[in-house]
């Protein structure tokens, strides 16, 4: 579909990437991936028509529409978070503009045989059967599925897009690339500004709904669930796989050991061809022997070796002084803003030596909690700082808190202490600040180099109480990695505000949601809690006939299952049951049952109805009566499926909890 051919780009005559080819077809999930700086976003931006290459070409049919998301954009504030979403099917509202405006003059004109008349009568008929191939009349119900999958409530949908802050704007911008349905995403780190559940939510529709997706994500989780393909970007290279990213890892290592064999032969070459030139240089009856070495040499084109992996590379805190048993103690918080409630009657302890996540919705006070512990802003309720507890906090503003007339090394070198003065410069080369870069001002820095910096400083600090709100936004997988370890190590308490489910697994045992207004306590560990919550939800939905949205989220997270249970089926427990709960059972799949049976008949005859008018249309009976009736069956159809999806997963719900 979209064929890149010799790309290279350079800056300042330096090049990023150099005859980087490949092709990106009509269905491919397509992870994109390399360090830092390796030019992901800038391929993007190409892609996109956003930046054009040093060389190189990209063929693109002219049909092929392309929706891409960078990091950053500039975002409108006019309009209201509805109005802005309907942009994205802007084609389709002028078209039942111009219908209405037709319709309009059709009902104000009398002369039924002129020109002007059967023109805007032909007109007509173009418009709505465009409207019909559109799905002009389905507008509304997917700009609702699209905005409450990624967290918008139905109460944001008339609030002004200046309200809400850049990471929700960031979700609008999201929401309309997604309805405009291109023939090509490109996705630049989609998942920073999403929660956990509006991940699952993008992850199923670009499973299910999205045709060819470009993506640049830091999120391992989330690129092993969507993607089959795999992009390195790496020494200015290209390397493609057909695999996901767990299994493109496990390549890669071969790959990188088969470049280190092939560069240590090469190296030796060299050594002994420049031990042949020392030797012999000055004889005359070796000359020729000589030049013909020297040439030999010149001709050698270099082996690179991609970037090694330092996940190896172990990060180990300074030991946490001790604490008392409590570190924090939190009763009857309350925090409002306004008449706006963000959460009441919080309370929760923390042993020492926990290690905890808050997770949730964004919106629902995770980090507004961190701030009342930091006493950053005033709240209700009580506080209550442990013994001897030493704060490390890492806010999600932390680079901006950096000395900016100092340089990478003296920002590290000033707080290294003990064993870590002596690997400063392993450890900056660790999170990608190797060469030159260790003497850049902090001033030059991007704001992702800011964040990894800030990262390392505080992580060399000694303290016993960790708080990190959202700490891997701009950290690479490896880099990652080397924090998840050392947060595991680490001797201390940690609160961890996050969304990466990857990041979390195996380092927390507790975890604790934040959402409508309260905070849950969940023990076990970041699965644990979403597989128990998902069994909440379905028994939830059982009991208590929830609305239609409700239940689609339902049936994203049964979809989900998978991903996100990697418990085998073998070792799940089969519920025994009373008889009074047989008897329940019995009724609920009777129920779902004769549920499933209704929408398959209502679906079968719309079937027939659409067949009929499919007929007429092809017949030549294409007057705006016959497409107006085409389009309301056509919809009705639709939505017959979506009913149809929501009682069959009713029913696979209750035949998974009981059997």
């Amino acid at each position: 579909m979209i064929s890149i051919n010799n790309l290279g780009v350079e800056f300042s005559a330096k090049p990023l990437f150099e005859d980087i080819s490949f092709v990106i077809n009509k269905t491919d999930k397509m992870a994109l991936v390399g360090k830092n700086g390796a030019g992901k976003s800038t391929l993007l931006k190409i892609l996109a028509g956003e930046q054009s290459p040093t060389r190189g070409s990209i063929s693109k049919p002219n049909e092929v529409t392309v929706g891409y998301l960078p990091q950053q954009m500039k975002l409108a504030d006019s309009t209201t978070l509805i109005e802005e979403t309907k942009k994205a099917f802007n084609d389709i509202l002028s078209i039942n503009e111009e219908i209405n405006t037709i319709t309009q003059k059709l009902g104000q004109t009398d002369d039924y045989e002129s020109q002007e008349y059967l023109g805007l009568l032909s007109r007509l008929d173009y418009l709505n059967e465009r409207s019909a191939i559109e799905g002009a009349n389905n507008v509304d119900a997917e700009i609702e599925r699209t905005l409450t999958g990624l967290g918008f409530s139905r109460d944001d949908f008339n609030r002004p897009t200046s309200e809400f802050s850049g990471g929700w704007r960031m979700r609008i911008e999201l929401a309309k690339i997604l309805l405009r349905r291109p023939d090509v995403l490109l996705l630049d780190e989609p998942t920073n500004h999403l929660d956990i559940e509006s991940i699952q939510w993008l992850e199923t529709f670009l499973l299910t709904k999205a045709k060819a997706v470009v993506l640049v994500s830091h999120d391992r989780a989330f690129l092993d669930n969507v993607t089959k393909r795999t992009l390195e970007i790496s020494c200015g290279k290209a390397y493609d796989y057909k695999v996901n990213y767990s299994n493109f890892v496990e390549l890669r290592k071969e790959r990188v050991e088969q470049q280190i064999r092939a560069y240590e032969n090469q190296q030796k070459q060299i050594a002994d061809i420049e031990d042949f030139i020392e030797r012999f240089r000055y004889k005359a009856t070796k000359a020729v022997q000589v030049q013909s070495r020297i040439k030999q040499l010149e001709k050698i084109v270099p082996i690179e070796v991609d970037e090694v992996d330092r996940s190896h590379l172990r990060l180990k805190f300074p030991p946490a002084p001790r604490s008392g048993d409590f570190p924090l103690i939190v009763e009857n918080v309350r925090k409002c803003y306004g008449e706006h409630e963000i959460f009441s009657n919080v309370a929760f302890t923390l042993r020492r030596g926990d290690k905890v996540a808050f997770v949730g919705k964004n919106g629902e006070g995770k980090s507004t909690l961190v701030k009342c512990i930091m006493e950053q802003i005033p709240y209700e309720g009580h506080l209550k700082i442990g013994h001897n507890v030493k704060i490390g906090y890492f806010a999600q503003n932390q680079a901006q808190l950096l000395d900016e007339n100092l340089t990478v090394f003296e920002t590290i070198d000033n707080v290294a202490t003990g064993d870590m003065r002596t690997k400063v410069r392993d450890l900056l080369g660790a999170f990608m600040f190797g060469g030159e870069d260790i003497d850049k001002k902090v001033k030059v820095l991007s704001g992702g180099e800011k964040t990894r910096l800030a990262m390392i400083r505080l992580l060399l600090e000694p303290v016993n109480l960790l708080i990190l709100d959202e700490p891997t936004n701009h950290l690479d997988i490896k880099t990652k990695d080397i924090l998840k370890e050392a947060i595991r190590d680490f001797d201390g308490t940690v609160v961890v505000v996050s969304h990466d489910r990857y990041f979390l697994d195996g380092l927390v045992s507790k975890v604790y949601e934040f959402g409508e207004g309260k905070v849950r306590e969940n023990l076990g560990g970041i699965y644990d809690f979403l597989r128990r919550k998902q069994i909440n939800s379905l028994s939830e939905l059982n009991i208590r006939n929830n609305s239609a949205s409700q239940k689609s989220d339902n049936l994203r997270k049964n979809d989900l299952k998978k991903s996100v249970d990697p418990t085998p089926e073998s070792q799940i427990i089969p519920v025994k049951l009373s008889y009074a709960e047989q008897k329940e059972r019995q009724k609920m799949l009777s129920r779902a049952e004769k549920n499933v049976k209704k929408a398959e008949d209502t679906i079968a005859e719309l079937e027939v109805k659409q067949a009929l008018y499919e007929e007429k249309i092809a017949s030549g009976d294409a007057s705006a009566d016959t497409l107006n009736e085409y389009s309301k069956i056509s919809k009705n159809l639709e939505n017959a499926m979506s009913v149809w999806e929501l009682a069959q997963t009713e029913l696979d719900d209750i035949l998974t909890k009981y059997n």
